[in-house]
């Protein structure tokens, strides 16, 4: 049986949140001050989700969002003096939003069920694991970004599923890509897309 979720919502525009990153954010607002009160104080989990295009106008009501977000778990948190907070943010999980919920709060609730992977057993699915691992190595020296950090998680043994969302949140930079990778539940697929996209950052980049 899916697993649902009755969570609040942060809604960011050009954002997303993968599942098995960290994602540090400087909450100011007073109704998402209100939301990581809150949230400390129940289970810390809330879905960051993306913001759809045009929604400038109503920013400060209840503008579109993208029907998949990033669910996470606030695993930092500096309360600050101003009574803001800076939190680090740990994705665990893909969510549909299913309905928004009635509430008294500031700041929105939903109602959400968890997405799973499919896909990444699929024999095609390692070599495309290599071909990002390679491109990936390039695209950081390319730019000097390479770390020991990042060099870790491309040895890493990881899934490939974790793996494609570790390099999308650390490389790819269009907002709209990282909201279609982030939406796409079929590894070989995802892989495929990920891999297309640092092909042509590549590209971009000697071309520069």
């Amino acid at each position: 049986m899916a697993t649902r979720h009755y969570i609040p919502i942060f809604p960011l525009p050009d954002l997303a949140l993968f599942p098995n990153t960290l994602l540090p954010l400087h909450i100011f607002e007073p109704r998402y001050r209100a939301m990581v009160t809150d949230c400390l104080a129940r289970d810390r989990r809330l879905a960051l989700v993306g913001l759809k295009p045009g929604y400038d106008g109503d920013y400060a009501g209840r503008p579109d969002v993208h029907e998949v977000a990033g669910l996470g778990r606030i695993v930092k948190c500096e309360r600050l003096a101003t009574g803001r907070f800076n939190i680090l943010l740990k994705g665990e999980v893909r969510v549909r939003i299913e309905r928004e919920l009635p509430s008294d709060t500031l700041y929105r609730l939903v109602q959400s069920v968890e997405l799973e992977d499919a896909g990444a057993e699929r024999d095609t699915v390692p070599p495309l694991l290599d071909e990002v691992k390679r491109a990936c190595r390039r695209i950081l020296e390319a730019v000097r970004r390479a770390t020991p950090e990042m060099e870790e998680t491309l040895a890493a043994a990881a899934a490939p599923g974790i793996l494609c969302d570790q390099v999308a949140s650390a490389v790819i930079p269009s907002p709209a890509v990282r909201q279609a990778l982030l939406e796409e539940l079929d590894v070989e697929r995802r892989l495929r897309r990920l891999l297309a996209e640092l092909e042509n950052l590549l590209q971009h980049l000697k071309g520069r």
